[in-house]
């Protein structure tokens, strides 16, 4: 059981960062547009572009989240990272769902992970419940953006999609990062090394540690940068899991920006052909000439109440209660503390809760029995 808890489920090799998608899109924008003299090409080749479940002209919105302008002010973003070691990114199981929810007032960013094992229902035009990592699977990105619009009162029609080598790419081009471990942390992170170097095809040097060191920083490269954040064996499980990734996020950001424009070029190079999305040409210039101001603020991981519970042949993290989740969701993004969810979101809450048999009660007594660290509840500080 866990109260609010920031962990996330066990995943493959998928770095579950693609926070940093956004960035290099941005950043990427800028390049574009100094560019345009010479040519305007499409950005974000991976996938078939062509598919129609790539469109997302159609996906699905709750009627009152349309009708009742409480999004108004917010651009919301999906971004996708899937488990694909082929380059593939169609209808692959997405083991990372991040919302990006900027803030067009005060340049404001607030990420919100959805657990790849959520349980919800994934494809709400034939009301079917299965974990949340399905609908790539089986819809690709318009079946995403719909189970995310419909379980969760939300209004996203643009994406981003990323398999895990982008990101160690992404490090290698801006020089790596420094990064302050233990003697445990550096010691898995050169295990996880030989798996992340073969997958990526991306070299790397073992660090020079024994078991006994003192914590001290390391200069990590982006296959060693990758394999930091996916570390989960040290004390603190998935919660301290998450929280390198969110270090890993900030030294990039930090980095990037005082860089600026010097690694643009390769970001673009190197990047982009692991890189599927719905923003055209121009909408990615628009969003780039505001780089600069843009601030994550704060993330989280979402449901914050769940259970681990079997259904089926199924080991779901369930919401409890989805309506529950849902509300303090919109409170998290949009400051919206009364918020009322949507006939959608109650019934498939109701569903869950009539499947599962956690309502209300098991709500109340997983806050009360919690035995799993997750940061004093609260919602990560980005400073």
């Amino acid at each position: 059981m866990a109260k609010r808890s920031k962990k996330r489920k066990k995943g493959n090799l998928v770095l579950f960062i693609v926070e940093l998608v956004i960035l290099a899109v941005l950043v990427a924008g800028i390049f574009v547009y100094a560019q345009l003299n010479r040519g305007l090409h499409e950005l974000g080749s991976g996938g078939n572009q062509n598919d129609p479940n790539a469109r997302t002209d159609d996906v699905l919105i709750n009627e009152e989240v349309t009708s009742n302008g409480g999004l108004t002010g917010y651009q919301n973003i999906m971004l996708i990272g899937v488990d694909s070691r082929s380059g593939d990114l169609d209808y692959a199981n997405s083991d990372v769902m991040i919302v990006a929810s900027i803030n067009n007032d005060n340049w404001e960013v607030r990420l919100v992970s959805i657990y790849r094992d959520t349980y919800l229902c994934t494809d709400p035009e034939n009301w079917t419940f299965n974990k949340a990592n399905d609908a790539y699977m089986k819809g690709s990105a318009r079946q995403t953006l719909s189970m995310v619009n419909a379980n969760l009162d939300l209004d996203i029609t643009q994406y981003v999609v990323v398999d895990f080598s982008a990101v160690a790419r992404l490090i290698d081009d801006l020089g790596g990062l420094t990064i302050y471990m233990t003697d445990q942390e550096a010691i898995h992170l050169n295990n996880y090394c030989q798996e992340t170097s073969a997958v990526t095809g991306l070299a790397y040097t073992p660090l020079d540690v024994h078991e006994g060191d003192e914590p001290r920083n390391y200069d990590l490269n982006g296959v060693q940068a990758v394999s930091y954040a996916r570390i989960r064996y040290t004390a603190g499980a998935d919660p301290k899991r998450t929280a390198r990734q969110r270090l890993v996020i900030e030294k990039i950001v930090d980095k990037a920006r005082s860089q600026g424009l010097s690694a643009v070029q390769d970001i673009i190079k190197d990047v982009f052909p692991y890189v599927k999305t719905s923003f055209s040409s121009a909408q990615i210039i628009k969003m780039a000439s505001n780089m600069f101001h843009y601030q994550i603020v704060l993330t989280t991981g979402f449901p914050f109440e769940h259970i681990e519970q079997h259904i089926g042949s199924l080991d779901p993290v369930v919401p409890v209660t989805l309506a529950d989740n849902v509300r303090e969701l919109h409170e998290f993004l949009f400051a919206d503390p009364d918020y009322k969810v949507s006939a959608n979101v109650q019934s498939f809450s109701d569903e869950i809760e009539y499947t599962t048999g956690l309502g209300q009660a098991a709500r109340e007594r997983a806050m009360e029995n919690s035995v799993i660290p997750n940061n004093g509840g609260e919602a990560d500080i980005v400073r």
